[in-house]
């Protein structure tokens, strides 16, 4: 397993990012199972959130590093401030009490890695980042970064930072994945594009991606006749999405592996640090991820999967 750093996380954070999304209590065995699997392999990093599954994510969490004392060996990014059914939570007094709670729930006294749910473009960046510094001062917390938010209220609070003497953003965890979407999966939610990714590759600022794969967009099981999966059509299906697929088909055959692969390939060989936040739930697609996470893939390659270029890159 690759790893990349992260200025004030104080670990390393594995190239591959365990998601919790679907860790209950009804099915603790299973998440305590994944976790062991995932820790084999040599990942040590887990992303989970304030809202995931009502809370049971950070809990069933907090319980499997209880039972196994492997707390050490694990580094938590976990996500509060996320809005509610009365609008934006972006504020001093969500950040603390989301925060206090997935303490409690993950049982610990600090997270390596947190990040905002969502942004509220109505709250100046100061207020936010003088928030959030308060828990870095305290120990609460280690680096601090961003879900969904864009890269220009990433780098305004950045040199809000920088100019306060505060601890800025030192990662952004928006959507990145050959697949392009047509439109946000839920309101709030912000996709990389070309723009972002220059920014990133100029700034050098660390990408964490959530749906990394595109909720297997590129397993082979879609087709544009296939149309049972509504927020995949409507997110995913695209004339130009199909053409990346078909590419991704052919790369994979030539460097004899398989499309799916070759799309989490594509996001961990960007030209700045990139994690893929995976959502592995047996052996198989664990197994599947690793070997895909060991795929290089040149800017050439890159470039061509991505529409790009009409030259198809020779594979030695």
């Amino acid at each position: 397993m690759e790893f990349i750093t992260i200025d004030g996380a104080g670990k390393q954070i594995s190239r591959l990012i365990k998601g919790t999304d679907y860790f209950v209590h009804d099915a603790y065995e299973k998440a305590a199972a994944n976790m062991d699997a995932f820790l084999a392999i040599g990942g040590n990093t887990v992303d989970t959130a304030h809202i995931y599954c009502g809370g049971q994510s950070e809990e069933v969490l907090g319980r499997y590093m209880q039972e196994r004392g492997n707390r050490d060996q694990v580094v938590i990014l976990t996500k509060g401030a996320h809005h509610d059914m009365n609008g934006p939570r972006v504020n001093a007094d969500a950040i603390r009490s989301d925060l206090l709670d997935s303490l409690e729930r993950l049982q610990t006294d600090h997270v390596e890695l947190y990040a905002l749910h969502r942004d509220d473009p109505n709250i100046p960046v100061g207020v936010i980042l003088e928030a959030l510094n308060e828990h870095i001062e305290s120990g609460k917390i280690g680096a601090i970064g961003a879900s969904n938010w864009t890269w220009q209220r990433l780098e305004e609070a950045n040199t809000y930072a920088a100019d306060h003497g505060l601890k800025g953003f030192t990662f952004s965890s928006p959507n990145l994945s050959l697949a392009k979407a047509n439109e946000p999966f839920w309101a709030g939610c912000v996709s990389a594009d070309a723009e972002t990714l220059a920014w990133h590759e100029r700034t050098k600022l660390p990408l964490l991606s959530w749906s990394s794969q595109a909720r297997g967009f590129f397993t082979g099981r879609f087709t544009p006749e296939v149309r049972d999966n509504a927020d995949l059509v409507r997110v995913f299906y695209s004339d130009g999405n199909w053409e990346r697929l078909h590419r991704a088909e052919q790369l994979a055959e030539l460097k004899k592996t398989s499309p799916i692969q070759i799309a989490l390939a594509y996001v961990l060989n960007q030209p700045f640090p990139t994690c893929a936040l995976i959502g592995a739930q047996n052996q198989a697609e664990l197994l599947s991820c690793d070997e895909g996470s060991r795929i290089t893939l040149t800017r050439k390659e890159l470039d061509w999967l991505d529409l790009g270029s009409d030259v198809k890159p020779a594979v030695v």
